[in-house]
């Protein structure tokens, strides 16, 4: 299940986001939708950077669960609407698919995947999954080629 919480004035793609996450998992994903300044918060407190970030993630450690009916969500992810409006306009492309490609991004952070280490998993694994959405260039993409 997809918990969101979104601290925005901006409409979600919920069922887009929701299907995106149940193609990845079965465990619960929290997301949080914010503006820069909340993110930088989050961005300085946990990563020591003071200044807005697009995306964070937070996976939960450990596998705990306390019964076959409950489990601990697999994470959180922390997206900054600021930046899904700034890329969108500047891909031309909508707010939902930014926000799509933002959450795969965070999502594939949150299931262990490292694009800063490993040999190109990440690229692939997020290439696969905005193919089989029809969402347009992934961030991972777009970080390389600019």
């Amino acid at each position: 299940m997809l918990n969101i919480e979104n601290l925005t004035n901006v409409s979600v793609p919920f069922k887009l986001l929701e299907n995106i996450a149940n193609s990845l998992t079965s465990r619960d994903i929290d997301l949080t939708l914010c503006y820069n300044n909340t993110i930088q918060a989050y961005n300085k407190e946990h990563r020591q950077k003071n200044q807005p970030t697009d995306v964070l993630s937070f996976p939960i450690e450990n596998d705990f669960i306390i019964s076959d009916d409950f489990a601990l969500p697999l994470g959180s992810i922390v997206i900054s609407i600021d930046y899904v409006i700034q890329n969108a306009k500047e891909f031309g492309h909508s707010n939902d698919d930014e926000l799509a490609l933002l959450f795969i991004h965070g999502f594939l952070h949150i299931l262990g995947y490292d694009h800063e280490s490993d040999n190109g998993e990440m690229r692939d694994k997020e290439a696969q999954i905005i193919k089989g959405f029809g969402l347009p260039k992934s961030l991972i993409v777009r970080t390389e080629e600019g």
